[in-house]
């Protein structure tokens, strides 16, 4: 017997599957109190999204020499249309007296300040982010926006500025694990009760996949707790959908051939045994792209990008064993009567044989080059749309799916004041050269005006106003300009931070993510099929090729879909790396899955016939599990924010894609046509199957 095949028996052997299974309940049992206390350590600072190389990183941290604590400007906004009067100023000086004594409010409270057209007063608040980042931010605020509505008189109150922004984006994702978990557990629920159309079976699957991501959470915790690993908002999101997606699909695929399996053996750990040595290599090989790509994301300059990376392949990794462990031992423990009511009983036919796949595998067969060629012309047509797709970043307000407090109040800011009032610019320069520096900054167009300096152990830091709105493109322009000014100062080692140069920095890093990483992923996924799955050259670059098109076809109306039908107002830089490496990852997941089957068969039958059987064994599997991992990221798109909707929309579009259209035809209709020199150069390449064998015989 084959090491491999021993391996096998492992999870399901007549003592072993309930030492397997004693395990995981031990394991879960621990497990559960950690992953409970993983919002407990995300790290929501800014310094853990930036690049940690950028001078806006630089100046934050420079920062916190002039003030203990981390803190982010509220910008308190009284509108009355008619004209401010005397009382509304007093009652603004009344809670501008309110905001100081506040627990959370750091230093001075500047204001109230008048607008030149009198319609408008504005106070600005120094609130303590705290050690959680944005979530601290909302009780500050909230507390602020209370004080500020209570006896405002008819004037229309608003906070905004970082900190306002910061506070409604805490209350966007307030509650976004509960939420994504609900949601994603609900849509497995009902997929997995179609898919079976069995009242018990559609439980082992999701039990396992939760035990998997209750262990992941587990690990992640321990490992930011005690080993420095990033967690934030984001990843911890991303995490929930990414392993009860991929964790399900394994599932379904493991169960498909134990289910086949039963057919043929009478005795069900014999059967799981095969499942397992057969199922196995393509779950380990769909595993390894995943967790391979994502640490790809090591490299990335943004550190929320590269924090994501280790955090999503731990639970790929737990979903692996979880997959390949946990949920053996539980089929085989329940037996055949957990398919109820369509038991596979020993010695009956598999209907996958003759099952609408087969069909379709059939059809293409007939004329396969027509089939690819009308396919890959259709999904060329798709990427037109890549000429509207507007991945340069989002504005405050474009941020939102809806008009939270902040932005009202911004642009209430923005019609009575100048733009950038609420969100300076940070200057830090050599103390013996601040008034060069200051004087410098004073006369680069786009400031309208600065602050006194401060000075700490021979640095000075300073703020500059914005002619500009602070997310807009001409305020990124002027920190160039700034920058430039500045820099030349001599002996100075000035720089320049603030929220408009922490948008502008992420905004270049991502894009430079965006060239570093895409051929990296596509370079170790070629390797990986190459080398350890296929030992072949060219159907590893014919299921890349097919990838990419069904990437950029996704993108394409994607982009259509954003402009047209949802009118948002762009995408997030890293929106096409994110998709890219979810799309690239989990859609050559299908075309593992396929192509390790269809080798299989072609051994036995040759290439095209194998091709057709390949297809008709795994179609229906692939499809569900498809539709699963779509409608688990779809589910992103729940969150009030466009850049967790338009990457959760993207890649829901683009697994669906890859799982109707570039697998079951595409891939299908090019393995056929290409016959025995898709393995090439392998052994395989060189086998002709004897000619009663051949399907078009048989056609």
């Amino acid at each position: 017997m084959s090491p491999t095949r021993r391996l096998a028996e492992l999870p399901c052997g007549r003592r072993s599957k309930w030492v397997v299974l004693a395990l995981w309940l031990v394991l879960l049992v621990v497990a559960g109190p950690l992953a409970g206390k993983l919002t407990d350590v995300e790290d929501n600072q800014a310094s853990s999204w930036l690049p940690g190389n950028a001078e806006s990183t630089q100046v934050l941290d420079e920062q916190r020499a002039f003030q203990p604590v981390d803190t982010a400007q509220a910008v308190v906004v009284y509108v009355r249309d008619g004209g401010i009067t005397p009382a509304d100023k007093a009652e603004a000086v009344k809670d501008a007296r309110a905001f100081a004594s506040a627990p959370h409010v750091v230093g001075p409270v500047t204001g109230p300040v008048e607008s030149a057209d009198g319609q408008a007063l504005q106070t600005i608040v120094s609130v303590d982010i705290g050690t959680g980042g944005w979530q601290d931010l909302r009780p500050a605020v909230d507390s602020l926006r209370a004080t500020a509505a209570e006896n405002s008189l008819g004037m229309t109150t608003h906070v905004t500025g970082p900190a306002g922004v910061g506070a409604d984006q805490a209350e966007a994702f307030a509650g976004i694990d509960s939420t994504l978990l609900a949601a994603t557990v609900a849509v497995v629920i009902v997929l997995l009760l179609l898919t079976y159309r069995s009242p018990v079976l559609w439980m082992l699957p999701l039990f396992s996949a939760a035990g998997a991501l209750v262990v992941a959470q587990a690990v992640i915790y321990l490992l930011a707790d005690h080993a420095g690993l990033t967690v934030n908002a984001q990843s911890a999101g991303i995490l929930i959908v990414l392993v009860l997606g991929a964790g399900t699909d394994y599932a379904l695929l493991l169960t498909a051939r134990y289910r086949e399996e039963l057919r043929r053996h009478g005795d069900r750990h014999e059967a799981m045994a095969f499942a397992l040595h057969r199922a196995g290599p393509a779950i380990l090989a769909s595993s390894a792209t995943v967790v391979a790509s994502m640490l790809c994301l090591l490299v990335a300059e943004m550190n929320s990008t590269s924090g994501l990376g280790p955090v999503c392949a731990i639970g790929v990794l737990v979903a692996l064993v979880a997959m390949l462990t946990l949920l053996p031992a539980l089929l085989v423990i329940l037996g055949r009567w957990v398919f109820w009511p369509v038991k596979p009983a020993f010695g009956t036919p598999e209907p996958t044989r003759s099952g609408r796949w087969a069909h379709v595998g059939e059809w293409i067969a007939r004329r396969p080059r027509k089939v690819w060629v009308g396919t890959g012309l259709a999904l060329a047509a798709c990427c037109v749309g890549l000429v509207s797709l507007n991945a340069t970043g989002l504005s405050t307000a474009g941020s939102f799916t809806g008009t939270p407090d902040s932005v009202v109040g911004q642009q209430a800011l923005e019609a009575h004041f100048p733009a950038g009032t609420g969100a300076p610019l940070t200057v830090v320069s050599a103390a013996a050269e601040s008034g060069a520096v200051r004087e410098a900054t004073r006369a680069t167009p786009g400031i309208a005006s600065t602050t006194e300096p401060t000075f700490h152990e021979g640095r000075a830091l300073f703020r500059a106003t914005l002619t500009d709105p602070p997310d807009s493109q001409a305020a990124k322009d002027t920190v160039d300009r700034l920058r430039t000014a500045v820099h030349a100062v001599p002996n100075a080692d000035a720089q320049v931070g603030g929220s408009t140069a922490v948008i502008l920095d992420a905004g270049r890093a991502a894009t430079s993510d965006n060239r570093t990483i895409i051929p990296l992923v596509l370079g170790v996924v070629l390797v990986i099929l190459a080398l350890l799955l296929l030992r072949a050259v060219t159907a590893p670059l014919v299921l890349i090729a097919t990838v990419v098109l069904s990437y950029a076809a996704a993108l394409g109306i994607s982009a259509f879909f954003f402009e047209h039908v949802f009118h948002f107002e762009g995408q997030d830089n890293s929106f096409p790396l994110f998709v890219f490496v979810f799309l690239v990852a989990l859609g050559i997941d299908y075309n593992i899955f396929l192509m390790t089957r269809v080798r299989e068969e072609a051994v036995q039958q040759g290439t095209r016939r194998g091709a057709v059987a390949g297809l008709a064994a795994t179609g229906g599997v692939i499809t569900s599990a498809g539709l699963i991992l779509a409608s688990t990221f779809a589910v992103l798109g729940t969150l009030p924010v466009v850049g967790f909707a338009e990457i959760g929309f993207a890649v829901a579009l683009g697994v669906l894609l890859d799982t109707l259209v570039v697998r079951s035809v595409l891939v299908t209709a090019l393995t056929v046509d290409l016959d025995r020199h898709m393995w090439w150069p392998s052994a395989l390449s060189g086998q002709v199957p004897p000619p009663e064998k051949e399907l078009a015989r048989q056609l």
